[in-house]
């Protein structure tokens, strides 16, 4: 960048905040006990608000910054009625939005056409506005925990148009099944700490990406979990632990991690978990499991030998 339109920037930035030579497109406001947003400047690709004490977002403040790449917004005291209608319309090329622990009490609407990242954990939503992720093609990943998401707010009409979501985060809501309208496109699902008892039958049958799952925390018993439903021929990672499991679940040949522990399942046995229909050799089919988690049961030690014998690959077995 040119010493003169470099010193231009510097001289442009807010005074309440920092703008530092060797980052010319970011704009410091972090830590500086705001109350409200400054002027950004149009250089700014990068900003850090996080926080501050910021109520409002005023479209004033990013009228002539529609080069906005990445703005963070974490632990401030922003509230759904303080987003002013137009503000976010005003960041046409932002990618990264972080709103985290703050008090919204909905996802805010409309959004940034090109949006990857959205993170809203930690806020008081418990609403997802109809309509709200339409167009949101780019966007990747989805945080919603800790908010007060109910069964209602989270549908597959609320979902509509998260055509490219590969992780969503709904942990530590208030949901008591599992979220329908997910896309094809989804690879990782966290849902710990709700109060879901049975997952559908056919539930991951449209999503065939999925490599990784998280349910501890939930109600979920072995009744309310179907023989083949974790059939996905590409995941690795299952996390079922805090629980009230009897049994251990049928996995597919692909898993490498299974938490179980902290349920009711008094024994374990090879011959009733091992996949069906495995070659026991070293080909594409054999059995992948590597780690496998069952303490806070009422298992009782040693490790059955047909265990193993399925499992060849198992390196770490908790009990």
């Amino acid at each position: 960048m040119p010493h003169a339109q470099l010193m231009a920037q510097l001289q442009a930035c807010p005074k309440e905040c920092e703008c530092r030579p060797s980052f010319p497109n970011a704009v410091y406001c972090q830590n500086k006990g705001l109350k409200r947003v400054p002027i950004i400047p149009p250089f700014t690709w990068y900003l850090y608000l996080q926080s501050n004490d910021i109520e409002t977002l005023p479209a004033e403040s990013f009228r002539n910054a529609s080069e906005l790449r990445w703005v963070n917004l974490n632990r401030n005291r922003m509230t759904s009625e303080g987003i002013e209608e137009g503000a976010l319309q005003g960041m046409p090329n932002l990618v990264h939005l972080y709103l985290e622990d703050n008090q919204l009490t909905s996802v805010p609407s409309p959004l940034p056409p090109k949006l990857e990242h959205l993170l809203l954990s930690k806020n008081r939503i418990s609403k997802i506005p109809a309509g709200v992720f339409s167009g949101m093609d780019s966007l990747t990943l989805l945080d919603l925990q800790g908010n007060k998401l109910q069964d209602e707010a989270v549908t597959e009409m609320n979902l509509k148009g998260l055509t490219s979501l590969v992780q969503i985060n709904l942990a530590k809501n208030q949901l008591g099944t599992m979220p329908l309208g997910l896309p094809p496109t989804m690879a990782q699902i966290y849902l710990d700490s709700n109060n879901i008892e049975k997952i559908p039958a056919d539930y991951f049958k449209g999503m065939p990406k999925v490599t990784f799952l998280r349910l501890n925390n939930n109600k979920l018993g072995s009744d309310g979990i179907p023989k083949n439903v974790f059939n996905v021929s590409g995941m690795l990672d299952l996390q079922l632990s805090y629980n009230e499991l009897t049994e251990v679940p049928t996995i597919p040949t692909s898993l490498e991690q299974l938490h179980l522990d902290h349920n009711k399942i008094k024994s374990v046995s090879g011959s009733e978990i091992c996949p069906a229909s495995v070659v026991f050799s070293d080909d594409d089919n054999s059995p992948r499991l590597r780690y496998l988690r069952l303490d806070g049961n009422e298992i009782q030690p040693p490790i059955p030998h047909d265990l193993m014998g399925c499992f060849k690959l198992l390196r770490a077995v908790v009990i």
